[in-house]
């Protein structure tokens, strides 16, 4: 019995350090800067300032389809696959759109570059731009996101911000937090853009 017992404080141990490990990693991920506007109930709304993209895009909408590549595609260049060989940071979130016939990932370059200063991508796919400055709203959902729970998430968010009364542009995005091996403390989010007007009207009522 004591055997198991020791076995058992043993594994307990493991994950516990496990859980702890991962945390710590992802809070030393870069993150995009945002400030939060406002929340009500699960909806959050959030200014966006500009911010330097790489982006890459293909025909398949799927998650499951479109992920893996694009993904390939963008590490690849952040890990030296440019002209200068130069490795870039990893940051969060991992931005994704779906829409009629093409998808679309993008990773946040990190602070302190420009257009300018960045390296020139080897492939003619990647898409380097600013993005411009924005208001969303947003919802977060755990563990592993797939096409049904994002289009799930997607009409939740339509619906809550429809009963609030918000008008927003549809132009939906998934943003990932995690790396497909991060299995705990997973962080996902479905954005939308909403006008400045909402988003001050929101902030000066104080929710």
């Amino acid at each position: 019995m004591k055997r198991i017992l020791y076995i058992s404080l043993g594994i307990l141990s493991l994950i516990i350090i496990s859980f702890l490990t991962i945390h710590k990693l992802m809070a030393k991920t870069p993150q995009q800067p945002y400030k939060e506007i406002a929340t009500l109930g699960d909806l959050e709304f959030r200014y966006y300032p500009e911010a330097i993209m790489a982006t890459v895009k293909n025909n398949d909408t799927t998650l499951q389809g479109s992920s893996g590549k694009n993904f390939r595609v963008l590490a690849g260049y952040i890990f030296g696959g440019n002209a200068s060989n130069e490795k870039i940071e990893m940051t969060a979130p991992v931005h994704m759109a779906f829409e009629k016939g093409t998808s679309s990932m993008s990773f946040v370059m990190p602070q302190g570059y420009s257009l300018n200063s960045l390296p020139i991508p080897s492939g003619s796919n990647i898409e380097l731009h600013k993005s411009d400055e924005e208001y969303v709203a947003v919802i977060r959902f755990g563990g592993y996101a797939s096409d049904d729970k994002i289009k799930t998430k997607q009409d939740e968010l339509n619906d809550l911000l429809k009963k609030q009364g918000i008008e927003h542009n549809n132009n939906f995005r998934y943003l990932g937090y995690n790396a497909p091996w991060d299995f705990l403390f997973r962080r996902n989010e479905i954005v939308v853009g909403i006008s400045k007007d909402a988003a001050m009207k929101l902030n000066n009522q104080k929710i």
